[in-house]
């Protein structure tokens, strides 16, 4: 019986570091970053936020520069014009869940309504169903993933700022996103403090000059993922 409880739970938890262990992401097909002659990308999740959305979405508007915001469906209900706003300044939307919770303290049938109000939600704000998901934390629960597979275009990210963190600041989260970038990086980021440090939106807006300057001077233009392949 130990055995069996001890193997379930090994399958179970199998895809959840998948995000901090590439080759794991690799083996399991889960898609890391865009295909190498494509751009990279640029990503945000957690918003839609009232302070930290806007602040994004007017840097990348003054840098013509395309990302995509995966975004929580419980916030898109609180800011639906805002979510509606993302999509007609030209960026991609994805879903991320509607509530921010790991997956693998979720049943299947949980995980599977989670998916289904968060993007209803996001239809209904946006005018269009997301195309891509991304789960909180970046983790999958072996239910997950088949799941979301069956619905979606999977994307995690090959670098992030760990902006959610309170020691995080303007410098060293550009220093983590685009040093050494290679093409086909997905680069996420956080619009948003509903699930992280408070203000901690405020270093990643800083950042994010920073960041777009660093992209361009080495040629790394980002592109919308469902434009750069996977």
């Amino acid at each position: 019986m130990r055995l069996l409880i001890a193997t379930g739970l090994a399958v179970h938890t199998l895809p959840a570091p998948a995000a901090v262990i590439p080759g794991l992401g690799r083996a399991l097909r889960i898609p890391m970053g865009l295909n190498a002659e494509h751009g990279g990308a640029l990503t945000f999740d957690d918003g839609p936020h009232p302070e930290g959305t806007v602040t994004a979405l007017e840097i990348l508007a003054r840098e013509s520069v395309p990302a995509t915001f995966f975004l929580a469906g419980e916030q898109v209900e609180h800011y639906p014009e805002l979510a509606a706003e993302i999509v007609a300044m030209g960026h991609e939307v994805g879903l991320h869940c509607h509530r921010h919770r790991n997956q693998l303290r979720l049943t299947p049938h949980a995980i599977a309504d989670d998916m289904r109000r968060g993007e209803a939600a996001i239809a209904e704000a946006c005018g269009e169903a997301p195309r891509l998901y991304r789960p909180p934390y970046g983790i999958f629960s072996a239910a997950g993933l088949a799941i979301a597979r069956r619905r979606y275009r999977l994307m995690l990210w090959t670098r992030w700022g760990r902006d959610w963190s309170r020691q995080a600041t303007a410098e060293s989260i550009a220093a983590r996103t685009t040093e050494h970038i290679r093409t086909g990086d997905v680069i996420l980021l956080h619009d948003a403090d509903h699930y992280s440090a408070p203000g901690s939106w405020r270093q990643t807006v800083a950042a994010l000059p920073r960041i777009l300057e660093n992209l361009a001077s080495g040629g790394h233009a980002p592109v919308a993922i469902n434009d750069g392949g996977s």
